[in-house]
C-alpha cells in the first residue's frame, strides 16, 4: 500500500475545480498537472490520474449516490465541497486498496485547510455514512424494471438525454453495450509500419513485453496491435525511430477503404494529430504526396512533429481552414480525407468530458460546420476521385444523413467498401455495400466511428 499525503489529494481537488471553470479535457489537464509535478513518484502520479479521471468519468453515478446520503443536494453544495465529496466517494466506491478511514480523515483535513472548517462535520458525516453503505453493499440505486432510463444513466454515468439517444438509434441492448464500453479499460491501439518484416515486428513486441507491456494482435488488420500496461508510449522501443504510430483501427480502416496507390495526391483537410496522413503517406511508398492541413498552428505543429518522427518526406503540412476555398487545390486530389469535427460520441471512453459538454443544440451547430467543410473540399477532388468522409461519433444525423445529403447536392455517388472490411466485421453484420460503415463501440473492437466512400462523377 502506498502512503498518500494530503498534498496528493489537494492536487486532485484542484484539477476537479479547474474542470468546472474551463472546457479543457480532463486527460489533457491531468497530463499538464503531472508534468508540473514531475518530481512525484510513479505511484503518486498513477493515483492522481486515476482519481481525477475516474471521478470525472463516474460523476453522474457519484452525485446520485451522494444525494442518497447527504442532507444537501450535490448541486447546492459549494464547488470545493462538492468536488471533495465526489473524489472521496470515488475512492470509497471504486478503490478497495484505499482505507475508508484514510479517505474520510484526509477529506476532513482538506476541507479545513481550504477554509471550510465549518463544514468539516458535514463532510465527515456524509463520507462516514457512504463508507458504511459501501461496506454493507446497500447503496440504493434506481430499479432497472421501474426506471430503466434512469438506471442506465446512473449506472453508466451517462446523461439521460444521451442515454435515450443511444437507445433510440441503436436499441436497448446495443445501447447498453455502448455504455459499458465507455467505462471499460482500453488498450492503446498502435499501427506498425507495414514495411517492417514479421521478424522485426516480433522483435519489437518482445522488447515491449520485456518491459512489462501486454501486447496482442488486433483481429482486424495485420499491422495493428493493442498495447496496455505501459508507462507512456514514448518509452517504447521504436517510437523515436518512427516504427509505429498511435492510431485507432477505425481510422486505419478509412485509409484502407480509400485504396491509396503510389503516385496519387492525397489531401487530408482536418488532419490533426496526423494518423491518417501518416498512414496515407506510408501507402504511397514514397511516390506521390500527402497534403496535411488543420486549422491552427498548434495542431499543425503536432502533425509536423509526427511527420518528422515517422520520416515521411512525401508529406507536406500547413495551416489551413477547411472551410476557406483554396483554388490551387481545385480538382487536384485523387483522394480527399475529411475526418470532420463532430460531437465525438464514439470516443467518450477516451474523453470522458464529452458527455457533459455536448447538447442537442451543439449537434445542430456541428452539422452546419460539417456541411460548410464538405461544400468547400468537394472542389478539391478530381473527376473520378474519392472523398472519404468520416467522424468519431455515434449519431446518424452527423453520419449517414450527411453522406446522403452530400450525394444529393454534389456530383458524388457512394461506392461499396465491403471489400475493405475485415472478416470479423462482416461476420458482425456490417456490409458496407452502400458505401458506408458505422463502427459501434462495444459491438466492434474500435472506437465508435463512421466513414463513407464517395466517388466523384467523371
Amino acid at each position: 500500500m502506498i502512503r498518500l499525503t494530503m498534498n496528493i489529494r489537494e492536487i486532485i481537488l484542484d484539477i476537479l475545480l479547474e474542470l468546472e471553470r474551463t472546457d479543457i479535457y480532463v486527460n489533457v489537464l491531468t497530463a499538464d498537472v503531472l508534468d508540473k509535478y514531475d518530481y512525484l513518484s510513479m505511484q503518486e502520479k498513477a493515483f492522481i490520474k486515476r482519481v481525477a479521471q475516474g471521478t470525472t468519468e463516474r460523476r453522474i453515478q457519484l452525485d446520485y449516490v451522494l444525494n442518497t446520503v447527504s442532507s444537501l443536494p450535490v448541486d447546492k453544495m459549494k464547488p470545493l465541497i462538492r468536488n471533495l465529496l465526489r473524489m472521496s466517494a470515488y475512492q470509497l466506491m471504486f478503490m478497495d486498496f484505499v482505507p475508508a478511514s484514510a479517505v474520510c480523515n484526509e477529506a476532513v483535513k482538506l476541507a479545513g485547510k481550504r477554509k471550510f472548517a465549518s463544514l468539516k462535520g458535514f463532510v465527515n458525516a456524509v463520507l462516514r455514512k457512504l463508507a458504511d453503505a459501501v461496506g454493507k453493499q446497500c447503496i440504493n440505486y434506481p430499479e432497472r424494471d421501474k426506471e430503466p432510463l434512469l438506471y442506465l444513466s446512473v449506472m453508466y454515468s451517462m446523461p439521460e438525454w444521451l442515454t435515450e439517444h443511444f437507445i433510440r438509434n441503436y436499441g436497448s441492448d446495443t445501447a447498453e453495450k455502448i455504455l459499458q464500453s465507455f467505462l471499460a479499460q482500453r488498450p492503446v491501439s498502435i499501427r506498425l509500419e507495414e514495411t517492417l518484416t514479421k521478424e522485426a515486428q516480433e522483435e519489437l513486441i518482445r522488447s515491449w513485453e520485456e518491459k512489462g507491456a501486454v501486447v496482442s494482435r488486433h483481429p482486424y488488420l495485420p499491422y495493428a496491435l493493442n498495447v496496455s500496461r505501459i508507462d507512456g508510449i514514448r518509452q517504447l522501443k521504436g517510437y523515436e525511430e518512427g516504427l509505429f504510430a498511435v492510431q485507432d483501427v477505425s481510422s486505419m480502416l478509412v485509409v484502407e477503404a480509400a485504396d491509396i496507390k503510389p503516385g496519387m495526391t492525397v489531401v487530408d483537410v482536418c488532419a490533426a494529430p496526423g494518423g491518417k496522413s501518416l498512414h496515407a503517406a506510408a501507402k504511397l511508398n514514397g511516390s506521390g504526396r500527402v497534403l496535411s492541413f488543420d486549422v491552427t498552428k498548434a495542431k499543425v505543429e503536432r502533425i509536423e512533429a509526427n511527420r518528422r518522427r515517422m520520416q515521411k518526406a512525401n508529406m507536406i503540412t500547413a495551416v489551413k481552414d477547411a472551410r476557406e476555398p483554396d483554388e490551387e487545390l481545385y480538382e487536384s486530389a485523387d483522394i480527399v480525407l475529411a475526418d470532420v469535427p463532430c460531437s465525438g460520441l464514439g470516443v467518450i471512453g477516451k474523453k470522458q468530458d464529452i458527455k457533459y459538454n455536448c447538447t442537442p443544440e451543439s449537434f445542430k451547430e456541428v452539422i452546419m460546420l460539417q456541411k460548410s467543410i464538405l461544400k468547400n473540399v468537394a472542389n478539391y477532388v478530381k473527376p473520378g476521385g474519392t472523398l472519404m468522409y468520416s467522424t468519431c461519433t455515434l449519431n446518424p444525423s452527423e453520419n449517414e444523413e450527411i453522406a446522403e445529403w452530400f450525394c444529393d447536392v454534389f456530383p458524388f455517388k457512394p461506392e461499396s467498401v465491403e471489400a475493405y472490411l475485415p472478416k470479423p466485421l462482416k461476420a458482425s453484420g456490417l456490409s458496407g455495400e452502400n458505401g458506408m460503415a458505422q463502427l459501434i463501440a462495444g459491438v466492434h473492437e474500435t472506437d465508435g466511428f463512421f466513414f463513407a466512400k464517395l466517388r466523384k462523377n467523371k
